[in-house]
């Protein structure tokens, strides 16, 4: 059978593949006394708090699982409309909101809908393999490029402008980022933006995570910038939503049609019984648990940190958002005697039984020396895993 250039360029997502390995794995040794510890997944351990799963149930009951707009439900579009006004301060139309069927619909809706055959996105080296993905499935071209700890892992002007080319149609940032947890200051966000408008070309901003951000400096949607940034979110991490496959694009008035006539031809419409569920989210009692989510998830990230720096598995920029752990394994690899992460990581599977991600996923910069750890498990399951690591690495 003759497969498209197109799937051909859409390389495995190793994340997954890696994941497949570690349930094999913890098939096996189930019944031990050292059960699989999962860290390489990002998926919050909470799932939709009571009000939601209490509106999921209701909508069932009541028949509401029909077909809604394209664009999603009018009453969703304003309570995601009230959400920015209550907690960033600002004014977003419901009219520019775009339900989508998850984040990565709302992505693929705008790459669809923004990106010719050959257009450069340019977007940092690491960043979440599947935001490539999608500019490639676009007919677009990913440009990577190289980013270090001193700029947290994001793009900068300076950068965006020394690799802007003929070709280039816009960036594609995440804020704050997978895998590393860091955001983009505000003000360089500013300089990027104003660059990119400079030569008329598109800032698609991937904030799925904002609503777990720990540090007021970055705690701001971009959205604050210019009523042209077009941003992606979605129910899945602050809103402990994954499986339910809810997100939202705020776009531009005169790209909001276009996306929709694309979602009414890809995908008729979001998940209604998601959506009639997800109006509970911004209910008060909805909120307040969020938020003390939201603080078990820093307590997480503050404990287990210092944990990987005294295991030797240093994190050179401590995320100030999401759940994640973007670590340095080249001492780590020598106390176990293998090259590089991707080795790392099976071999902490077999030995400690603790999966983790390789940074094979994120890019090619030295994503070869890192490993990505997900905070997003229980505070018993880290020190376990960690004790683990300990032992392995005879790190004390």
């Amino acid at each position: 059978m003759k497969i498209s250039a197109r799937a051909d360029r859409i390389v495995p997502f190793y994340v997954m593949e890696v994941a497949k390995a570690a349930s094999k794995l913890a098939h096996e040794v189930a019944h031990s006394d050292r059960p699989m510890i999962f860290l390489n997944i990002g998926e919050p351990d909470f799932t939709a708090p009571p009000l939601v799963q209490e509106a999921a149930a209701r909508a069932v009951r009541d028949g509401r699982t029909q077909y809604t707009h394209a664009a999603g439900l009018d009453k969703l579009r304003e309570r995601i409309s009230h959400w920015y006004h209550e907690r960033f301060g600002l004014d977003v139309p419901p009219r520019r909101i775009v339900v989508t069927a998850g984040a990565s619909a709302a992505l693929q809706l705008a790459c669809l809908a923004l990106i010719e055959w050959h257009d450069e996105v340019l977007m940092p080296d690491p960043s979440y393999p599947c935001n490539r993905h999608f500019v490639s499935a676009a007919e677009g071209t990913p440009v990577l490029v190289p980013t270090t700890a001193a700029e947290r892992y994001q793009l900068t002007a300076d950068k965006v402008a020394e690799h802007w080319g003929p070709k280039t149609r816009g960036v594609l940032l995440a804020s704050p980022s997978n895998p590393t947890g860091t955001s983009i200051h505000p003000d360089e966000l500013r300089r990027i933006h104003s660059f990119v408008k400079s030569k008329g070309g598109v800032t698609l901003l991937d904030e799925i995570y904002l609503g777990l951000s720990y540090d007021e400096t970055f705690s701001h949607s971009g959205l604050a910038i210019d009523d042209q940034v077009i941003s992606i979110n979605s129910f899945s991490k602050y809103f402990n939503m994954t499986g339910w496959r809810l997100g939202w694009v705020v776009a531009p008035d005169p790209l909001v049609p276009v996306i929709e006539r694309l979602a009414q031809n890809l995908f008729i419409c979001p998940s209604t019984i998601s959506q009639y569920a997800a109006l509970a989210c911004f209910e008060p009692e909805s909120i307040a648990e969020y938020e003390r989510r939201r603080e078990e998830f820093r307590k997480r990230r503050d404990w287990f940190i210092p944990q990987l720096e005294a295991l030797g598995l240093p994190v050179p920029v401590v995320p100030d958002g999401a759940f994640y752990a973007w670590a340095d394994c080249a001492q780590a690899c020598k106390a176990v005697g293998v090259e590089g992460s991707w080795d790392f990581v099976f071999e902490t599977m077999k030995r400690a039984h603790v999966a983790v991600t390789p940074g094979r996923d994120f890019g090619e910069a030295e994503t070869a020396r890192f490993i990505r750890f997900s905070t997003a498990s229980s505070m018993e399951h880290l020190q376990e895993a960690v004790g683990r690591l300990r032992q392995m690495l005879g790190a004390g």
